[in-house]
């Protein structure tokens, strides 16, 4: 958190720097992310009256995704801007979007101000209302003026609407968020699910060229293994099922190395062996819920600590070997360290 305090906060911009390099200065900017704005926003939010300056910084990040990334003409927000401030790729997402409302669920529950809610309520409604598709599920990506560009429902993108659902509804109730929930949930089942193995695929199933991810099987995991209302449904009797399998397959016995990418057609063979901190965050995490998980939990925690975090902040990508392949840290990874070490801190209470 530090970093992003320091010298990683363009105050001119009032944005965070997309990334740091190892010496901690900015690489040189090509753009900003609404994306990275709103996962900063989250990390912030989350340690409001825990840290004196969290509630000012979230406060200028909420104030700049307004300012900076909110379409006025057409709604939404807009994917990115260039260095100098002005709309880059304006195109709408779901993975954006779907943080956005993450974050405004996490800050208006410290703040309660009306203009945060509001933001939240913009943000359900153009999911509602532009990316869904009528069968549970939500288009992954979409045009400035919300037209179609024929790119259909992604895993990872509808993974994160279900966390921002879930974090929706941890301050709020809301029927119309619940029933949206229920029936994202029940259409992954049907349509992303490996029959056999249980396993989540990254598109719909009998899409050409599909692939798992170990990371987003863990991260599915725990949001459904955490949620007393969708603990027990389909979807996690499936995410369950495919834990020991994924682990098997995905993750290194002897180092904890979590595999970026496997073939599920071809067996589990290895499709991209990257060590990704993110995703050795998200087994660590999963873990926390495990039966019997105590052994594999301590080694997990000593493979982050000695294989990815160092004094100044941490690697971001080991290649398959090991080595440091990515020195870079991104503005947003901290989202993926704080919601590990809260899962952590919730195990250990």
């Amino acid at each position: 958190m530090p970093l992003w305090q320091g010298p990683g906060w363009n105050a001119d911009m009032a944005l965070p720097y997309e990334a740091l390099d190892a010496e901690h200065q900015p690489l040189p900017p090509q753009r900003y992310r609404a994306m990275a704005c709103a996962r900063q926003l989250y990390l912030f939010a989350s340690l409001i009256g825990e840290v004196p300056t969290a509630q000012e910084r979230a406060g200028a990040l909420f104030r700049s995704l307004q300012q900076h990334f909110h379409d006025a003409e057409h709604g939404g927000w807009f994917y990115s801007i260039d260095a100098q401030g002005a709309p880059l790729d304006l195109r709408k997402d779901l993975y954006t979007h779907a943080f956005i409302l993450f974050a405004c669920a996490h800050y208006w529950a410290k703040v309660r101000e009306p203009l945060v809610e509001s933001a939240l309520n913009a943000a359900l409604h153009v999911i509602a209302q532009r990316f869904a598709t009528g069968d549970g599920l939500y288009e992954a990506s979409l045009d400035r003026d919300w037209s179609s560009l024929d790119c259909g429902p992604l895993q990872n993108p509808l993974m994160h609407l279900a966390e921002a659902f879930l974090a929706t509804l941890s301050v709020r109730d809301d029927a119309q968020v619940s029933t949206a929930l229920a029936a994202l949930c029940t259409a992954m089942q049907q349509r992303f699910i490996d029959a056999r193995h249980g396993v989540m695929m990254e598109k719909p199933l009998g899409a050409v060229d599909n692939w798992f991810e170990p990371g987003h099987q863990f991260e599915w995991f725990f949001l459904l293994d955490s949620s007393s209302a969708l603990r027990g449904s389909a979807l996690h009797t499936s995410l369950s099922r495919a834990f020991a399998f994924t682990e098997q397959l995905g993750v290194d016995p002897q180092t904890g190395a979590v595999a970026a990418m496997l073939d599920l057609e071809q067996g589990g063979r290895l499709r991209d062996g990257t060590q990704r901190i993110w995703a050795q965050a998200e087994y660590l995490r999963a873990l926390t819920l495990r039966p019997d998980s105590e052994a594999a939990l301590q080694r997990q925690l000593n493979a982050l600590q000695q294989r990815f975090l160092h004094p100044d902040g941490w690697y971001e990508c080991l290649d398959t070997t090991g080595t440091v392949s990515r020195r870079d840290m991104p503005s947003t990874t901290p989202y993926h360290l704080a919601t590990c070490y809260r899962g952590l801190a919730e195990y250990l209470r």
